[in-house]
């Protein structure tokens, strides 16, 4: 798999990806999560391809405290083939290089199979709540 920083030519596969992987929901529209990331540090949004289509995708953040993973995905076809851990290790590393001294990211908490994968990569529960607030209403209300 070839990662590398997303281009605005593949929205359409990384939203489709997204798709195919339950991360889209109808009160956070895709395209303008994408456009909200390209606007602040568009070079920790990756891509992973293979034979020219978008298998993997990961939005990092980082503000100066704080890292935070979101959006992470591989296609469903292709899971279990350490392409989530390929793309993770990109988005880490970046987050290294920026002065990143810890990673935060949110999963569902029915989702035992994601936890699990991110178990395996280091990650453990802070045993934290999360608490948001929307500030923007992109579709129907959660």
């Amino acid at each position: 798999m070839k990662i590398r920083p997303f281009e605005i030519a593949d929205e359409a596969q990384v939203i489709s990806l997204w798709e195919r992987c339950g991360l889209v929901r109808p009160w956070n529209d895709p395209r303008k999560d994408i456009a909200r990331k390209l606007a602040v540090r568009p070079d920790l949004f990756l891509v992973g391809e293979q034979d020219g289509e978008i298998v993997a995708s990961v939005m990092a953040g980082y503000e100066g405290h704080r890292g935070w993973i979101n959006y992470l995905a591989v296609s469903p076809d292709t899971q279990r083939q350490g392409l989530g851990r390929q793309i993770m290790d990109a988005a880490e590393q970046l987050l290294r290089e920026a002065g990143c001294p810890k990673i935060n990211l949110q999963v569902r908490s029915t989702n035992a199979a994601v936890i699990e994968f991110y178990r395996s990569l280091g990650y453990a529960d802070d045993e934290v709540i999360s608490l948001g607030k929307r500030l923007e209403i992109d579709g129907p209300k959660p």
